[in-house]
């Protein structure tokens, strides 16, 4: 692990956003606690047991690799649902586990039917509807066929859930789009009750389509981004407060990200700072050096432009962000010293560093951003 910064997980934040989406989506939903990506960035095995403790008993992740940390970290404590990759010499350890997977294509299928043959366990699947992604799942015209294999291969598949993914719920440019998704997803459920057969529980929604489109909540709902603390985009969260008579932004942040100077120094008016030419001393100034970088997931795409908290100031990152350190100008700041903490993202004093900050900066989406933060860089629960 680094030693050159650490991720701080505030559970009490964290209690504050899941409080506030049991109480918008009510008690009978299913909160799935979405955890791809070494969730969200926040430490995947960190976040999980966070996330437990504070009541969630459902995760989503996307491949068996995360599967395994939250079987590990909660054994059978959990629901646990793979949405996306599954290899096929990894179906014996989910089906085995009872791991819940979505199923997308025929051949998934009929390898899951296999292998639950020979282990005599039934395979626990969500049956996915291309409603307009365009990315996985069943077409409309191939449902009844899929309903009538999992009639007749009752015995070995457990037809948990129906679901679909929604392209672009965060923007009202894609609304003709999801109102179409949402349509289609009605009639692949009519297919399936029309031969007799239903799945256990519904689920479509994201964080965006859960706030925009009331109506894709359904059973369960499939939580990322907003559990974190961050708006979807800027729509969502509008979208949100006009529909409230006090303007208040409900979600908490979880995450903060901290590090210390490694050095100080002084550089002459008319000298460059860092690799080439970006950035040249217009007066004496004083710079600090921080030890990460790019490699740990601070945007190169941030130089000359991103910012940080030292001793209660904001100050700017100045010349070309390096793999494994950043120059931050220092000049204002009295007695900066080797060791001082510098905050990329989290508050210092009366100050607030937020990802949108970043993100706003490089273009970037706040979900790249986080996920990008390095697996190696250690993630501490705060009491």
């Amino acid at each position: 692990m680094h030693k050159n910064s650490v991720i701080e997980i505030n559970p009490s934040a964290h209690k504050e956003n899941i409080d506030f989406l049991r109480k918008t989506f009510g008690k009978k939903v299913i909160l799935s606690s979405v955890v791809k990506g070494n969730a969200y960035g926040h430490g995947l095995k960190e976040f999980a047991e966070m996330a437990y403790s504070n009541g969630i008993t459902h995760f989503s992740v996307f491949d068996v690799e995360e599967a395994k940390i939250i079987f590990d970290t909660l054994e059978k404590k959990v629901t646990i649902l793979i949405m996306g990759f599954v290899a096929d010499d990894d179906l014996d350890w989910v089906i085995e586990n009872q791991i819940e997977f979505f199923v997308f294509e025929r051949y998934r299928l009929a390898k899951a039917t296999k292998i639950a043959k020979k282990l005599k366990k039934k395979a626990i699947i969500h049956i996915e509807v291309e409603t307009g992604m365009n990315r996985t799942g069943f077409d409309l015209k191939n449902i009844s066929k899929v309903a009538q294999y999992l009639i007749k291969e009752k015995e070995y598949l457990h037809f948990k859930g129906l679901c679909t993914h929604y392209a672009g719920a965060e923007s009202i440019a894609n609304y003709y789009r999801v109102t179409k998704q949402i349509e289609i997803f009605n009639k692949a459920e009519e297919i399936f009750k029309s031969l007799g057969i239903k799945p256990e529980i519904k689920h479509s929604a994201c964080s965006a389509a859960s706030m925009m489109f009331p109506e894709t909540r359904m059973d369960l709902v499939r939580i990322g981004i907003i559990q974190y603390g961050f708006w979807p985009s800027t729509e969502v969260l509008v979208s949100y407060l006009n529909s409230k008579k006090k303007k208040i932004d409900p979600l908490q942040r979880v995450i903060s990200w901290k590090s210390e100077i490694m050095s100080v120094k002084r550089v002459k008016s008319g000298e460059f700072i860092g690799y080439g030419t970006s950035y040249m001393a217009k007066d004496n100034m004083k710079i600090a050096t921080i030890p990460l970088g790019y490699s740990h997931g601070y945007s190169r795409s941030l130089s000359n432009q991103g910012r940080v908290l030292i001793n209660g100031k904001r100050c700017g990152v100045i010349g070309t962000i390096n793999m494994n350190m950043l120059t931050i100008d220092v000049t204002e700041i009295d007695n900066v010293k080797k060791g001082d903490e510098v905050v990329l993202i989290g508050n210092q004093e009366s100050l607030s560093l937020s990802v949108a900050s970043f993100s706003d900066l490089s273009n970037m989406l706040n979900y790249e951003l986080l996920t990008r933060i390095s697996k190696t860089i250690p993630r501490k629960i705060i009491k």
